[in-house]
């Protein structure tokens, strides 16, 4: 067995879903331009539970190394693990938060047909695997899988990987990636949406999200004309449906056993958001409030109807013209100042119908997942929401709401995002998790802390399991010390159900960032435990990193290759 077997996540436990809110006339007059496939249907929320693995309580490094190296080695080999039960420990319930680890986002070549860089995969998982982590996250993009043409899926290099992943005891989080790599923070490497839908958005450039002055945004298809046949005689959420279906289907015999979750993509960088800002050619940059994205004539046509339905036909023509633009902060503009138009009956009018808007996308793909994924037990859904924590001090929350989050000093916007998610017994995955206050300019008034704490309540309050990402790549112990304490160590039911740890690559195989990250892992699974101390962690981690020096060598070599 290996050295640290990180905790299964998987049984939901059954919770009473949160009921449909009411909706307004607003919300009415937006649905009959827009309707959802399908109506919401009630599910369980899902909750975690965990087992650890204790390692035998190491004497001294020399002790340890011996027994790490042997289960390195047949992790290579791919000897079953039972031969090793002698490094194992006593099995205990409910303990500590299951880390995952996000693979590169190039980690299957661009035709889909093998991986890239298949020696580094092999040893980088081997390796995380001895270090105790649970598994793996991966962006199964829809620009690579199904590039050929609509209905054409080739998942080869993804059956690759999960073949790996099996081999090597690792669970995987499949993201359905119906967005562009490109243009966002972190974004390496450039991966399209798939030809055949970029040539519709080419004959009809409404398809793609676009601001107030016209620019259009190609990362993710406009949720505008999530209802109409606009891609080869299909809707769009009747694309993201198939290409799910058919996911399931080639992965059948992994589905609940390695592959263990689907993270459904709803927007740009996979998030429940609208491009608001996007970094591609300079438009946006830290910490600028971004534009508004509903300048597409299905937006428009959206906005009219629900101007119409309230008596307010000229609310309907634009967004605020008020509003600024991408690199602005809050008070530079009419509509975000303090006592601005956001917090006037025309700003609540659009803001109600900017973000049911948003909310209304996430329920049909959440009904489609759902539809595909009932038959395969053991698989949670999760939704990944965007950490937007720059101008969160504010009372007007700029850059929350023009990503589509009505969340304001008096209006709270992440209780009916995790509604929505409780009615499909969908986790909410939640970023920025590692961040501190104090880390961050304070002249932009960032509160990654008090964002993080509030989506936490508002999962809560719904019923659902909260898991985390850190948002940017981080090393130090600083870092981790965060994300074990607002992770890890809270009371059992506080929980995250889940962490995923941004990214592999080189750096994380660097030998003191490696060792930092063995000590983390350890942490994360152990947490709750009155016995785990801080010296032993470290004991145990420099092990670990000794033993597992060869593969990580070669992972780090491989990997900038």
């Amino acid at each position: 067995m290996a050295l640290n077997l990180a905790h299964q996540t998987g049984a939901a436990a059954a919770v009473t879903a949160a009921p449909a809110a009411p909706r307004s006339a607003v919300v009415a007059a937006a649905s009959t331009v827009a309707p959802s496939s399908t109506a919401p249907s009630s599910a369980p929320a899902l909750q975690a539970q965990t087992v650890t693995v204790d390692p035998a309580p190491a004497q001294g490094q020399d002790s340890v190394k011996p027994d790490l190296a042997m289960v390195c080695q047949a992790l290579v080999d791919g000897k079953p693990e039972a031969e090793h039960a002698d490094v194992a420990a006593e099995v205990k319930s409910k303990e500590g938060v299951p880390v995952f680890v996000m693979m590169p986002l190039d980690t299957v070549r661009k035709d889909g047909n093998s991986l890239n860089r298949r020696r580094a995969v092999e040893a980088s998982l081997a390796a995380l695997k001895s270090a105790g982590v649970e598994g793996i996250m991966v962006d199964v993009w829809w620009g690579i899988a199904e590039a050929e043409g609509p209905g054409q899926y080739n998942f080869n290099g993804y059956m690759e990987l999960m073949e790996m992943a099996r081999k090597n005891g690792l669970k995987v989080q499949a993201v359905m990636s119906f967005h562009q790599c490109g243009g966002n923070v972190g974004d390496s490497v450039t991966i399209p949406l798939p030809k055949w839908v970029l040539e519709e958005m080419d004959k009809d450039q409404d398809l793609a999200y676009t601001d107030r002055s016209g620019r259009r945004n190609y990362e993710y298809v406009s949720l505008g004309c999530d209802a109409m046949p606009v891609l080869k005689g299909r809707t769009p959420i009747q694309c993201y449906a198939d290409f799910m279906r058919a996911f399931r289907d080639h992965f059948a015999t992994y589905m609940g056993n390695t592959i263990v979750e689907i993270q459904v993509g709803m927007g740009p960088a996979g998030e429940l958001r609208y491009p608001s800002y996007p970094e591609s050619n300079g438009t946006w940059c830290f910490p600028g409030i971004g534009e508004f994205q509903c300048y597409d004539r299905y937006m428009l046509s959206s906005l009219k109807a629900a101007a119409e339905a309230v008596g307010k036909p000229e609310w309907g023509n634009a967004g605020p013209s008020d509003a600024g633009s991408y690199k602005d902060w809050p008070e530079d503009t009419p509509f975000f100042r303090r006592e601005g138009g956001w917090n006037t009956e025309y700003g609540q009018f659009f803001m109600s119908w900017y973000s049911q808007m948003l909310l209304e996308h996430g329920e049909r793909i959440l009904s489609a997942a759902t539809g595909v994924f009932t038959a395969s037990p053991g698989v949670k859904i999760s939704v990944k929401v965007a950490g937007i924590h720059w101008h969160y001090g504010t009372r007007s929350h700029a850059a929350e709401l023009t990503a589509g989050y009505y969340n304001t000093r008096q209006h709270d916007g992440y209780q009916p995002i995790a509604r929505m998610l409780g009615r499909h017994g969908a986790v909410l995955n939640f970023t920025c998790v590692e961040m501190r206050d104090h880390e961050q300019p304070q002249d932009a008034q960032c509160r990654p802390e008090g964002l993080v704490q509030q989506v936490a309540a508002a999962a809560r309050e719904a019923g659902i399991g909260l898991a985390g990402e850190n948002a940017l790549p981080r090393y130090d112990e600083t870092a981790h010390d965060q994300v074990v304490a607002t992770a890890a160590e809270k009371a059992e039911e506080e929980r995250m159900v889940a962490f995923t740890y941004l990214r592999m690559g080189p750096d994380l195989f660097q030998p003191d960032n490696w060792r930092r990250f063995a000590a983390f892992v350890k942490r994360m699974s152990g947490a709750g435990k009155r016995d785990m101390c801080r010296e032993q962690v470290e004991r145990e981690a420099s092990g670990v990193a000794h033993a597992t020096q060869p593969l990580v060598q070669e992972a780090a070599v491989a990997l900038t290759n």
